[in-house]
């Protein structure tokens, strides 16, 4: 029997990406299905998570797993023969988990706050995300990728974002790289597999989203 593999995504979001990302990583071949969480959410996707009614959705055999974190654990388990994802050691496991909690709850809502806010508001969140990707970057050290020699789950958790770092960087107006030339170079890194390169959307594009948001919050 073939598995029915089905993604619920919008293109921008660093979340659908991760997912993408383990797919592909797994050689699982699946389809993909655009939303428009702007103006008009599909029926599917209202069924298939009615509880956050977000995306990315993965349904797998007509079962859906919500949540980018989850849904990559539950790659790792189901196609488990090829690239895994976590450590089998449960200490480097939870430790893997606890940073891309950290990634969820930090730098997402940080972020966000350096193409929408203004003045001290907005001062204050650059200084906060390169305190957050220093701390990352401190994590990865001097090692290639964040599990050390291979690409795994906390590179899949955190990749998404480095779409979104040159847009960051030009709504609130600072620069990653003089303090954090490690990660952005484990950014570069990554950039070179298939996998992130098929999956990670153009960053101008990402920065026209932007001013599409901003458009439509009434941000000046």
């Amino acid at each position: 029997m073939t598995d029915e593999v089905i993604l619920l995504n919008f293109w921008p979001s660093m979340f659908g990406m991760r997912t993408m990302i383990a797919l592909q990583e797994k050689g699982v071949k699946y389809e993909y299905r655009e939303e428009d969480l702007i103006n008009n959410k599909s029926p599917l996707l209202l069924e298939m998570n009615p509880i956050h009614k977000k995306i990315p959705v993965l349904i797998h055999n007509g079962k859906p797993v919500c949540e980018s974190i989850i849904q990559i654990q539950y790659i790792d388990e189901i196609w488990s023969n090829k690239n895994p994802f976590l450590p089998s050691d449960p200490y480097q496991r939870a430790q893997a988990l606890f940073w891309a909690d950290f990634i969820d709850k930090k730098l997402y809502v940080c972020g966000r706050k350096t193409w929408s806010t203004k003045g001290e508001e907005q001062e204050a969140a650059t200084k906060e995300i390169l305190e957050i990707l220093k701390t990352l970057q401190s994590e990865l050290g001097d090692k290639p990728y964040f599990g050390g020699d291979e690409f795994g789950f906390l590179d899949i958790a955190l990749i998404g974002y480095y779409s979104w770092f040159p847009a960051y960087q030009k709504f609130g107006n600072f620069s990653i790289e003089p303090e954090c030339s490690k990660l952005m170079a484990w950014g570069k890194r990554c950039m070179q597999r298939e996998s992130v390169a098929k999956s990670l959307p153009d960053s101008e594009k990402v920065g026209g989203f932007i001013l599409q948001l901003k458009k439509i919050y009434g941000i000046e």
